[in-house]
Formats: C-alpha cells, sequence, structure tokens
C-alpha cells in the first residue's frame, strides 16, 4: 500500500522528549493508518542521542526514514530535508514533543484535500497566550516584525505543526533559504508571493518544557532573517521542458543523477523542473537527458502554476 501521509519531525537533542510524543501521537496515528503513514525523523546534529532514542520509539513503524544531518543546520534546514525525502501526498511537520496536539492531524490532512498549506494556529482573538509573559509578549512582538518586514497577516507563523500538500512543500522548500527559527516566516511570505493558499487550522497545545528556542538569543536571529526577505533574490536552477513531460521520466532521470526533491511547475506553455541552487551541476546531465534547456526562473515565473513532485 502506498504512502499518502509523510510525518516530518526535525529534532535537536530531543531524546528526552521522543517517548513522550510518541505517546501523544500514537492513537492518531492508528487513524490515519500505519500502512499509509510514513515517519520521518532529522536529527539536527544532535549532541545526545537523539538518534538513537528515535529508532527505539519510532523503529517498529511499518514505514520510518531516520537522517542525521553531520552539524546543526538549524529547524528550517532540517525541515526542508524531510520534505525533499517525503514520499506522501500531505506533509505534516511537526515538533519532537508533539506539544500541538495531534488529534488535529486529521483535520489538517482534510484541508490539504483541496489547500496547499494548512499552518496550526494558536491564536485566540488575535493572540497566543504562552505559559511564560515573557514569552507572550516576545510573541507578539515577533508577529508585529513579520507583519512590518513581510506583509502577511497570517498570526502564527511560528506554530509547530504544518501542513503541505506535497508538490508546493517540494517548490518552498527548493527556494527557502532560512536554515533557523525564521523558516516558518520565510515559507509563508514565499507562499505568498507564489499565489498558493492558506487555511489555517486552529489547534489547541500544552507548553511542553525542554523548548530549544531561546529568547534572547534567538529573536536576534530571527529578526535578522525578517529583515532580508524582500531584499532577497530567490531564483533557482530549472530545466525548461514540454508542459506534458511525464513525472516518471523526469523521475527516472533524475535518480540516475542521485538527485531527489525536486519539483515541475507547470504553466500553460511549458513546464519547468525546478532544482536545488547546489544542483546546477547535476541539472546539466538531466537537460541533456531530457532535452531540455537549463536557465534560472524566479518566483515571478514561477507563480500560478501546477505543482508535482518527482
Amino acid at each position: 500500500m502506498s504512502v499518502r501521509t509523510s510525518l516530518i519531525i526535525p529534532a535537536h537533542n530531543e531524546s528526552a522528549r521522543l517517548a513522550s510524543g510518541y505517546e501523544r501521537l500514537a492513537p492518531v496515528l492508528a487513524e490515519l493508518s500505519l500502512d499509509t503513514t510514513e515517519i520521518i525523523v532529522i536529527d539536527d546534529g544532535s549532541g545526545d542521542n537523539t538518534l538513537r532514542v528515535a529508532h527505539e520509539v519510532y523503529g517498529h513503524l511499518p514505514h520510518t526514514l531516520f537522517v542525521q544531518q553531520p552539524t546543526n543546520l538549524g529547524k528550517g534546514a532540517a525541515v526542508r530535508l524531510g520534505i525533499a525525502l517525503a514520499r506522501g501526498d500531505y506533509l505534516l511537520a511537526a515538533d519532537a514533543d508533539m506539544a500541538i496536539r495531534p488529534e488535529h492531524f486529521v483535520e489538517m490532512i482534510a484541508a490539504l484535500e483541496h489547500t496547499a498549506l494548512v499552518p496550526g494556529s494558536r491564536a485566540v482573538q488575535g493572540r497566543i497566550h504562552y505559559d511564560s509573559l515573557l514569552r507572550t509578549l516576545s510573541g507578539s512582538a515577533f508577529h508585529r516584525l513579520v507583519h512590518h518586514y513581510t506583509g502577511l497577516t497570517l498570526r502564527d507563523t511560528q506554530c509547530g505543526a504544518k501542513g503541505f500538500q506535497r508538490g508546493p512543500a517540494r517548490l518552498l522548500a527548493l527556494m527557502g533559504m532560512v536554515n533557523g527559527f525564521a523558516y516558518d516566516a520565510e515559507m509563508f511570505y514565499l507562499a505568498d508571493r507564489l499565489g498558493l493558499t492558506v487555511e489555517p487550522v486552529h489547534v489547541t497545545w500544552d507548553d511542553v518544557r525542554g523548548s530549544s528556542v531561546r529568547v534572547g538569543r534567538d529573536s536576534m536571529t530571527m529578526i535578522r532573517d525578517l529583515r532580508v526577505l524582500r531584499r532577497t533574490n530567490y531564483e533557482n536552477p530549472v530545466i525548461e521542458l514540454a508542459r506534458d513531460v511525464e513525472v516518471d521520466e523526469v523521475n527516472r532521470v533524475a535518480r540516475e543523477a542521485r538527485i531527489q526533491g525536486l519539483v515541475i511547475a507547470r504553466g500553460d506553455a511549458d513546464a519547468l523542473v525546478v532544482l536545488a541552487r547546489d544542483a546546477s551541476l547535476a541539472a546539466l546531465g538531466i537537460a541533456a537527458s531530457l532535452g531540455g534547456r537549463l536557465r534560472t526562473a524566479g518566483i515571478a515565473e514561477l507563480r500560478g502554476r501546477n505543482y508535482d513532485a518527482v
């Protein structure tokens, strides 16, 4: 039976919280069907035994993938890697502690049948209340900064649970540049500019102790990342092909080149195979095999297309 849903869990020094997170998740996995759900754990350069514990906690499930980054690259980099590897039609990204109550995943997947992005939202009457007053105030301040630098009105860009259709998710992962905690805001900024549909789902959550976010240290980095979004020139290498090119044909050639995580952006007149920025050398071989033209494309040209994951 093919995989329908991929759950991506970025984890950095999460050995103490993986087991309790699984306890919260297990009833929902049964509802989603273990036979059609895969778990992808990305160990983001942990200094503890996160990878071993992840195997112990999730290794008995039928569809699992465990990947360890050699160094700590950041949550954004971990989520993007998970998106590149995911096989499901619908993708969920969730924190290792499953602080967002996993029962909401069912509703999020249902919304993904007609919406490109389905973020969880913890906002109540326009405000998110944390157990800590400092986090509540800093969260409100960060939202105002997100709106100032990006124009986004989405209230809860930083919620730990998000849903994606695989095609649009691949495009966002290929185009994104922010590796740290502001990757969420960048994703929604790119989604807005690409014209993707976004439908938040209200979620409930529990403030689980042990968060890897450090308000003082990480806030400055997040603000720095936000400030450059509008000045960033988002361009990727693409291979221009006929509009009706088959996904299986592109997939075959990509496998021969040993690259993955690509997306076909189909327009009215052509199809653009979008690649990662560091894949230009492999793209030359793919372009030659498919009889396409290698060039670059930006947001304006990729906006409003249909996206097929490869």
